[in-house]
């Protein structure tokens, strides 16, 4: 496909890859029968992606919310996004799914961090602004801790089992 890639994710079954372009908009293929499809409409550029853990779902940034692609039931062709924890005209900056279940992370241009349950859409809060953009995010393999940095080198260590 013509253009700039600059990120890529391939889904956990290995049967669609995704690029974020250079303009705002990913490209993705369905590795099964060569089928591409385009996920455009972003406000901004897309510069994180991520599969949740079993494929369902296409966690992105690039807008002033997380913007999940559903790759289940034939989509994303043909498929809106759902879109949680926005409205708030500061852009997500860097987006990580859990390993195990289906819930991402996601941080901010203004520092916040945050961590969204996909099926109910519920949002919890885990590091307030900062002031500078999130630019790393990710959890450790067990789940149980999320690290994240900004673009100012504050650099956090969540870890989720102390609060359960």
């Amino acid at each position: 496909w013509k253009g700039s890639h600059h990120a890529i994710a391939f889904s956990p079954d290995g049967t669609h890859v995704v690029t974020a372009m250079q303009e705002p908009s990913l490209h993705g293929w369905r590795l099964t029968d060569g089928q591409h499809m385009r996920m455009s409409g972003y406000p901004g550029k897309t510069r994180s992606l991520a599969f949740t853990a079993r494929g369902r779902w296409l966690a992105t940034s690039g807008a002033e919310s997380i913007v999940l692609w559903p790759f289940f039931g034939g989509g994303p062709m043909g498929k809106a996004p759902t879109e949680l924890a926005g409205g708030d005209a500061v852009f997500c900056t860097a987006v990580a799914c859990h390993p195990q279940h289906e819930v991402v992370a996601a941080g901010f241009g203004d520092g916040r961090v945050l961590i969204a349950e996909i099926a109910s859409g519920k949002v919890v809060p885990v590091a307030p602004p900062s002031g500078s953009p999130v630019s790393a995010l990710s959890w450790s393999q067990n789940g149980a801790l999320l690290g994240f940095g900004t673009e100012a080198g504050r650099a956090g260590l969540i870890d989720l089992a102390r609060r359960a």
